[in-house]
């Protein structure tokens, strides 16, 4: 042996060299056996069964699915071989155009099909004639207005709420904010918007609106720093403040922004740059303090998965429209809180997006402390006999009666019409 070398292998150097490399074997050895770990978890929480099948003692064969238009409103309308009947209202915005792919490649699916196999179902009409391939938006939305549909029915045959059928109901009032749409107007304006939604609904919660849409620039800028400040002067320590970058910035912008909300004490910053540039989020994240959200425009659960083990976000957000309904979104939920993380779901539009939320918010326990109602005057008019369905201080009771717990308003089903492809 060289000299050199043994007098090296015999000092004490040698030995803390060695000793440090070993640690480090070992400290990556962890991480990669806690990873496997996380991922094992993350799979158990994605393939658990979510309805509660239990419930229900005889099949619930579906006779029937039908797309109805009332005036602006979409609704799908389920009814069982015998006699119950599920009724939902869908995304409007978004089946004025899509409707096609819900009257021909998904509603056929379900009929003559057992609704307790709501699950098995959803996947089913995933592969049916390469659905697959439409995977997105268009496709989901229409999926979920026939999930819900089916879980309205499910619910009143049951005579048991959605929270229920969906795990089992963890809380019965949800604490709200309200958000802002506004986008380029002046700070000022800007500040008397936010004054006027929370004195509508005593929310002590609010979101606002950062950058251009997908792009920033010298203006849309100044109004970010300057809103950041001016918001938290104005409504005090004691509001809860979330901010929507709408995947305005890069990934330097968005570190700058964000410090600036972190000085400000916001609860978490949305979609900080291109909701698709997971690695570019990650490093955003990586970068802050102030928790990172995403997940408005997935559509793939493998996708949640990813975002979740990689910890490309500490707050996942799936829309419950978007993504297909509350079935798959509670699987998202599960899988956040396996990582210990809040999944706080998107709300797209009015309709009865606040009505949806209540009810995920009503058996998912990680569902983060306030949800989205919107309180505009796109809303399906609906009565409820256990809920005003209003913000009271902040707060909205969750209907307590079988399925989505609401009547829809009979004038509104008086004037609605059959939509045919």
């Amino acid at each position: 042996m060289n000299l050199n070398r043994r007098r090296f292998l015999q000092s004490g150097t040698a030995a803390s060299v060695l000793g440090s490399l070993s640690l480090g074997s070992v400290s990556a050895q962890t991480k990669a056996k806690r990873a496997s770990e996380q991922a094992a978890k993350l799979a158990v929480a994605m393939d658990a069964p979510v309805l509660r099948t239990e419930l229900f003692k005889q099949p619930v064969k579906i006779a029937a699915i039908e797309l109805l238009k009332s005036g602006k409103h979409f609704l799908v309308r389920a009814r069982s071989t015998d006699g119950a009947e599920g009724l939902a209202g869908a995304h409007d915005a978004v089946l004025e155009t899509t409707y096609p792919i819900l009257v021909k490649r998904i509603a056929p699916y379900f009929v003559g099909r057992d609704a307790r196999e709501l699950e098995k179902h959803l996947h089913g009409v995933y592969l049916k004639d390469s659905n697959y391939k439409w995977q997105g938006l268009p496709f989901w939305v229409c999926v979920a207005g026939v999930e819900l549909a089916i879980l309205d029915l499910l619910g009143k045959v049951a005579g048991q709420p959605l929270g229920e059928l969906l795990g089992g109901v963890v809380r019965k009032e949800v604490a709200v904010y309200r958000a802002s749409g506004n986008r380029g107007n002046a700070p000022e304006a800007e500040i008397e918007y936010l004054q006027k939604i929370v004195a509508e609904t005593g929310a002590q919660a609010i979101k606002y609106r950062l950058g251009a849409r997908m792009r920033y620039d010298d203006d849309s800028t100044k109004r970010d720093l300057a809103l950041a400040p001016l918001v938290r002067k104005t409504f005090g320590e004691q509001m809860t403040i979330y901010a929507d970058a709408n995947g305005s910035y890069d990934v330097p912008q968005a570190i700058r922004i964000g410090r600036v909300l972190e000085a400000h004490k916001f609860r978490f910053l949305e979609e900080p740059v291109p909701f698709d540039y997971y690695d570019e989020t990650k490093q955003v994240a990586d970068s802050l303090k102030i928790p990172i959200a995403l997940g408005e425009q997935e559509s793939s659960l493998r996708s949640f998965r990813r975002i979740i083990e990689t910890g490309t976000a500490r707050i996942v957000q799936p829309d419950l429209l978007y993504f297909g309904g509350l079935t798959r979104s509670i699987k998202v939920a599960r899988m956040a809180a396996a990582a210990g993380l809040e999944c706080t779901p998107h709300m797209s539009g009015g309709g009865l997006g606040y009505l949806y939320i209540a009810h995920f918010a009503s058996c998912v326990a990680n569902c983060g402390p306030h949800q989205e109602y919107k309180g505009d005057g796109e809303t399906l008019p609906v009565e409820c006999a256990t809920s005003s369905l209003k913000s009271v201080k902040g707060v909205m009771k969750i209907p307590r009666g079988p399925g989505l717990g609401v009547t829809i308003d009979p004038d509104v089903l008086k004037r609605a019409v059959v939509v045919t492809a």
